[in-house]
């Protein structure tokens, strides 16, 4: 015989307690699958409480009772994500550096991995020896890596574009809500983009879509969720890698740093393109996972 468990059976979105919700919230996620179900129940009840993770974990000890209300609405949310909808889409926030970024269905969901990227940007920014060096991010999304890299290095000027109609409301509102003055944002094609800046800039950073068309993201929140047009880039997955190269090249000043995101197969053969397209001191660099994550080079 099972033993009886000493946690009484309220169905979830019932009056409760926190401590009751959250167990249980925990528990419905990992039968989903989710990774860190604990963090992302926290998370949940945080969003509907308006607490941070800490107080939720504070009230779960207290057992702190629920509003029939509050408890609806934690079922609510935690159905969702049970479906895999991503948790920053649920919440409409996204965490990125020191940033909280406004997020949702139509852009491209920072990740950890990134931060990696913005701060191989921002170290570079930070080296120049101009007063005002000049970063650029093409095809910025959210706005996570121009933004970090304007909150960052206050002392430089970020411009940012982004080409997707349904990603750009977000970038918008991103750029609009930390308010930083050094920084712009364009809507444009990357490849025609900022040609006022020709030449005069310290780093080019990138996070292209560089999913081969063919291959199927691993992850299913990305499969399922994530646009289409800030993944795949085309058959061999570096059709904008390219562009992003030529672009880096026209953009930047001599001995200017360019920065690419890709994905941890891909290092060998984008040092190889940028290789052919003139650039020198082609690097690849892990992220904190150790997969290959970033490649840099100089501009001749």
């Amino acid at each position: 015989m099972t033993a009886p468990s000493n946690t009484p059976a309220t169905p979830i979105g019932e009056p409760s307690t926190v401590d009751r919700i959250r167990a249980q919230a925990a528990a419905a996620l990992g039968r989903a699958g989710i990774d860190d179900a604990e963090v992302d129940a926290d998370l949940l009840i945080g969003h509907v409480l308006g607490q941070s993770r800490g107080q939720v974990q504070a009230a779960a000890i207290m057992r702190s009772p629920l509003t029939a209300a509050d408890a609806a609405a934690i079922t609510a949310l935690v159905e969702r994500r049970e479906k895999r909808e991503p948790l920053q889409h649920i919440t409409g926030r996204a965490p990125f550096r020191s940033l909280e970024l406004n997020v949702g269905p139509g852009v491209f969901v920072p990740r950890p991995e990134t931060e990696g990227v913005a701060q191989i940007a921002i170290d570079a920014l930070r080296s120049m020896a101009d007063p005002e060096p000049i970063g650029v991010d093409l095809g910025t999304g959210s706005g996570a890596i121009a933004l970090a890299m304007a909150t960052e290095v206050p002392h430089a000027r970020v411009f940012a574009c982004e080409n997707s109609p349904d990603a750009f409301p977000w970038t918008s509102r991103n750029f609009a809500e930390i308010g930083a003055d050094n920084a712009t944002l364009v809507f444009a094609d990357l490849a025609e983009a900022f040609p006022e800046l020709d030449g005069t800039v310290s780093v080019v950073v990138s996070n292209p879509p560089y999913i081969p068309a063919d291959a199927i993201p691993r992850d299913i929140e990305v499969r399922l969720f994530d646009p289409a047009h800030a993944l795949y880039g085309g058959a061999d997955g570096l059709d904008v890698v390219r562009l992003v190269s030529q672009t880096g090249l026209r953009l930047l000043r001599t001995g200017g740093v360019l920065a690419i995101e890709h994905g941890e197969l891909q290092g060998a053969e984008i040092r190889a393109l940028l290789e052919t397209d003139g650039w020198r001191a082609t690097a690849t660099h892990r992220d904190l996972t150790t997969r290959d994550r970033t490649t840099t080079a100089l501009r001749p």
